[in-house]
Order: structure tokens, then C-alpha cells, then sequence
């Protein structure tokens, strides 16, 4: 005759096996999964153009000059879209208060100025203005601009004049900058910003024709 107690004790055995054959099962597929996430293959054409391309690695860096709100906003921005982000600030009050997460703040730029670094002025009244725009064109950097209104006069011409920078040079800062979105707020001056940087590291003209 069958023992009720040993038929109870294997019921709880084979329950036992069966819930670390399903947690060995579980496992497994995440597991795996993970490998393949790690070793996945670059992204096709398609996949780019619906938006799934990670954002570039090394080879963006991303120079902002004073602390600034859109200053802020652009290092923020520009680190989502793969840019090492550094905010100068010459300032030692203004650069305790200033930068954020990932965001490398020095009080010069120097280093920081090679051939993958696009310049940013955000403040053109510093009284530095003119001798930060002038190490920045003597450098490797890139690109190098200054936020501004182009219906005022800028202010960097006779600051760059004064220091014996000759016009073929000062003509090289781009003024105004970013694109034509009609940006009012720091969040959206930023937005044109960094677009048009990225519009002229890819030989693109911006705005809706292509």
C-alpha cells in the first residue's frame, strides 16, 4: 500500500526541482541577453534614421567660456549628444557655483584646446572677453564663437583689435551662432547652439532644407 507521507515528500521534492529548473531557466535567457546587448553590431542605416544610434564616443569636446544659464544648458545638452563637456570660468566665486554632473570646470582652457574642441562664448560684457578669444584662435581648437545679437556691435572686434590680433584672424569667430529657430530662453539659445555645431561638423547647412 502507498505511503501518503512518502508520496507527500516527493510531491515537495519534484516542486522543489521543478522551481530551480524555472529560476536556472529564467536566468539563462537574461544572461544571455546581456552578452548579446554587449556585443551587439553597429546600428544599420535604417536604425539610425529612426533614432536608435547611441551618440558618438571620443573625438567632441565641447569648450563653453563663463558660466553662464545657457552656458549651463549647453554642457548639459551637448554631454547627451557626445560631447565632452569642460565650462571655463577664470572667476573662483562664479566657478564654485557653476558646472553640474559630468562637467569639468577649470578656470583656463589650456589643454583642453585641440582639434576636437568647438568654443563657446557665452557672455560677451567679461572683461576677459578679448584675451580668452585670442588663446582660443592661437589654438587647435576647432571651432570658436560668441553668443551675441548680430543688430549690436560686437564688443569682441576692438577687444581683439586692441591686442594686436590681425582681422584675417578676428574674422575666423563666428558671430552670431547656432540656428535661426527664433531662441529666446537660455534652454532653446542652447538648442540653436549646439545644433548648428553639430550641423557644421557633419558639412550640413541646418534648417528644414536638404
Amino acid at each position: 500500500m502507498t505511503n501518503p507521507i512518502d508520496d507527500s515528500a516527493r510531491d515537495t521534492e519534484h516542486r522543489d526541482t521543478e522551481h530551480r529548473d524555472t529560476e536556472h531557466r529564467d536566468t539563462a535567457p537574461r544572461d544571455t541577453e546581456h552578452r548579446d546587448v554587449a556585443h551587439a553590431p553597429a546600428p544599420s542605416a535604417d536604425e539610425v534614421a529612426h533614432g536608435y544610434a547611441p551618440p558618438p564616443g571620443a573625438g567632441r569636446t565641447l569648450v563653453a567660456v563663463f558660466a553662464s544659464p545657457v552656458a549651463g544648458y549647453l554642457l548639459r545638452y551637448g554631454q547627451d549628444a557626445g560631447f565632452r563637456p569642460v565650462l571655463v570660468e577664470p572667476d573662483p566665486e562664479r566657478a564654485r557655483a557653476a558646472g553640474g554632473p559630468g562637467v569639468t570646470v577649470v578656470s583656463s582652457a589650456d589643454g583642453y584646446l585641440d582639434g576636437t574642441a568647438d568654443v563657446v562664448l557665452t557672455d560677451h560684457h567679461r572683461p576677459e572677453l578679448g584675451i580668452v578669444l585670442r588663446d582660443a584662435l592661437a589654438s587647435e581648437a576647432r571651432w570658436v564663437g560668441i553668443m551675441g545679437n548680430p543688430r549690436h556691435p560686437a564688443p569682441h572686434i576692438p577687444a581683439l583689435t586692441a591686442l594686436g590680433v590681425p582681422p584675417s584672424e578676428i574674422a575666423r569667430v563666428h558671430r552670431p551662432i547656432g540656428l535661426n529657430i527664433g531662441s529666446r530662453t537660455p534652454a532653446e539659445i542652447a538648442v540653436a547652439t549646439l545644433a548648428g555645431l553639430i550641423a557644421d561638423r557633419n558639412g550640413r547647412p541646418g534648417g528644414f532644407t536638404h
